[in-house]
């Protein structure tokens, strides 16, 4: 039916004299109430201190913490003493507070997580020593068994690969988890320069202290001249999907295998930048060409609606490599991501 005048006047009655929090489809309005003001303003991305996805900032004592009734934490870990070649992760969180217009509405999943959550920007772990990575690695598990045993689901964001190690002690020290991980690498090596605690082996850590459970575990996006180190992911009985499978499988395969892993159980979902193909993400330690897209980090992330996920975390971005800041964006991307997700997740819900 053509467009005439009496469409156009139905439309400027409906629509003309309206602001932008005016929206009558009543899905999109429900949303719509939980980010306008009734006078029709909403918070300006650029204005105001910077925090993770705009989520309210609430500061927690490095002893006796109090976490009110947080349901998510976000946790800044800027510790980047496990790199193996480029340094700068610990500038990561930072940088991507700082990113702005993350959100507030997942259109695919069908969620606002700020406001659907109660969620909170916590801070950073609080640090003894910027040089000592053993002590640092205790601090960041300190933090996160406070966080747990609290109750709340953490959210971290690094920092390099290391940190996810004691993240997974604190998460995983009453029942092995489950892991899904996406990276360029598996993270499975063994000691190098005399120490086990890098960010190229805290999967293996993890599982050798029985707080992951390898038989649950996949790897997405593996690829590079590191393979000859990964033979723990196999030994052990991670699945692991290289970067190369990924267009002869299709997103939707690698969903369905990745959920068909972990199953119904606790699992923690570790995203490294490096996934990306450094054309999107140059900013980071260890780039390696040939990897994934964001549009195909997007579907592949949407596509794990309903996994009972117990806490996640989005390391290596290193911005000081990206004048672009687009390795940021894709970072504070992904922490979007997963937490929508979180909104969906069993365990998350419990603590409605």
């Amino acid at each position: 039916m053509a467009f005439d005048d009496s469409k156009l006047q139905a439309l400027r009655e409906k629509f003309g004299d309206g602001h932008g929090g005016d929206i009558f489809d009543p899905a999109f309005r429900k949303v719509a109430d939980k980010i306008f003001s009734k006078s029709g303003t909403r918070l300006a991305p650029y204005a105001g201190v910077p925090t993770f996805l705009a989520a309210p900032h609430m500061p927690v004592e490095a002893e006796n913490p109090d976490f009110g009734n947080l349901q998510v934490a976000i946790t800044g870990v800027p510790m980047d003493l496990g790199v193996t070649n480029r340094p700068g992760s610990r500038f990561g969180p930072r940088a991507m507070r700082t990113i702005e217009r993350i959100g507030p509405y997942n259109h695919v999943l069908g969620c606002a997580p700020v406001q659907d959550l109660r969620v909170a920007d916590i801070g950073d772990v609080p640090f003894r020593s910027r040089y000592r990575l053993e002590m640092s690695h205790e601090d960041i598990e300190k933090r996160f068994n406070q966080i747990v045993d609290a109750g709340v689901i953490p959210l971290a964001v690094g920092g390099d690969h290391s940190i996810t190690h004691p993240i997974m002690k604190a998460v995983g020290k009453n029942k092995p988890v489950g892991l899904i991980h996406i990276d360029a690498h598996c993270d499975t090596s063994g000691s190098f320069d005399g120490t086990k605690f890098h960010h190229g082996g805290p999967f293996r850590n993890a599982v050798l202290d029985g707080v992951l459970d390898p038989t649950r575990t996949i790897q997405i996006g593996i690829r590079g001249s590191s393979e000859y180190l990964w033979e723990f992911s196999y030994e052990s009985g991670m699945t692991v999907i290289h970067a190369e499978e990924i267009t002869d499988m299709g997103i939707a395969a690698i969903i369905e295998k990745a959920k068909a892993v972990v199953g119904d159980g606790p699992t923690y979902l570790s995203f490294d930048i490096d996934s990306l193909d450094p054309s999107f993400a140059p900013g980071t330690g260890t780039p390696e060409i040939g990897g994934l897209t964001t549009r195909e980090v997007l579907e592949l992330l949407r596509g794990l609606k309903g996994v009972n996920l117990v806490g996640g975390d989005v390391v290596e971005v290193a911005p000081q490599y990206d004048a672009t800041t687009n390795t940021a964006h894709a970072g504070a991307q992904v922490l979007f991501e997963i937490l929508s997700l979180m909104v969906f997740s069993p365990s998350v819900g419990a603590k409605a």
